[in-house]
């Protein structure tokens, strides 16, 4: 479900605004109509819960739930790239960081609401960063309540196959149709698969519940290849297992940018998050976690 909701964020169109401002061919937020202002938006609440943050010694984090590679516990410790990327925010500030493990909402809306501005209605915390927001320029224009900031990393959807299966010629979702893939279930991959060339590869198509389990149908010969994020193949391949990127047909969303959200009312905490994922990015550390946990780093466009 995480896919979906990114799916519903970056799929937005942008149409023109009416009123006495400008519209330029270009802008993301032209349709746009502002939200009513927030009463609890005041001059006395903006930028105060950095120096609470750095008085109190730790902050939180919001990170998915049993998400590999990205975010996961074992053995009761977080463990992740988001984990160490967050790890890296909160040394910058100069305190502790602390991890809430979340699962995802229906949509994207609803896991920045749940996690950043409202709350959940029941059992829920508010973090003071979220991990792992998709960037959308338009998306960004329609969630005033968040800041989104943070870029660290470009995502892209790719194929894992059996190198058997394939001996020369790397598989291209057209193959799809007369070869079985696995795909995480109503994940973006699987809407686009579903989809493709009128609905002709539905019969080999093969619904998992996760990444993770997909990957594990392939290890195990029941596919002859999986597709989704390329982060998460990566972390499922095994021996006689290959990975490419091929050219998607028709696919919109098949590379997108990934950053942090944050509560619009603390926007000196935003900076220092900003400040402190960039630094990390100029320094190469970010790129050391990927390397860490054996995946390839793809630098954001920020």
């Amino acid at each position: 479900m995480k896919l979906f909701s990114l799916m519903i964020a970056v799929s937005l169109g942008v149409g023109l605004l009416v009123g006495p401002a400008p519209v330029w061919a270009n802008d993301p937020c032209a349709d746009h109509v502002p939200q009513a202002r927030p009463q609890n938006a005041s001059r006395d609440i903006v930028g105060r819960e950095l120096d609470q943050i750095i008085e109190q010694g730790h902050m939180l984090f919001a990170v998915y739930e049993e998400y590999p590679p990205y975010s996961w516990e074992e053995a009761g410790q977080p463990r992740g790239v988001d984990v160490e990327i967050a790890r890296l925010i909160a040394e910058y500030i100069g305190v502790e960081p602390r991890f809430n493990f979340v699962a995802a909402g229906e949509n994207l809306d609803a896991d920045l609401r749940n996690n950043l501005w409202r709350g959940a209605l029941i059992g829920g915390r508010i973090a003071n960063v979220m991990m792992r927001v998709p960037y959308d320029s338009a998306f960004k224009c329609r969630v005033e309540q968040v800041v989104f900031t943070g870029q660290y990393q470009t995502e892209t959807i790719a194929i894992a196959y059996r190198q058997e299966a394939y001996p020369e010629e790397k598989p291209v979702p057209a193959y799809f149709r007369f070869d079985t893939v696995a795909v995480e279930n109503d994940s973006i991959a699987d809407f686009y698969l579903s989809g493709l060339a009128g609905g002709q590869l539905g019969a080999n198509i093969r619904r998992y519940p996760d990444v993770e389990a997909a990957m594990a149908a392939l290890a195990a010969g029941e596919v002859k290849a999986a597709m989704g994020p390329r982060a998460q193949l990566e972390h499922g391949l095994g021996a006689g297992v290959g990975l490419h990127q091929p050219p998607l047909p028709g696919f919109a969303v098949g590379t997108w940018t990934l950053g942090v959200g944050v509560n619009f009312r603390y926007r000196p905490l935003a900076y220092d998050v900003d400040d402190a994922i960039r630094t990390a990015l100029e320094d190469g550390r970010i790129a050391g976690i990927y390397d860490a946990y054996g995946l390839s780093f793809q630098p954001p466009e920020r």
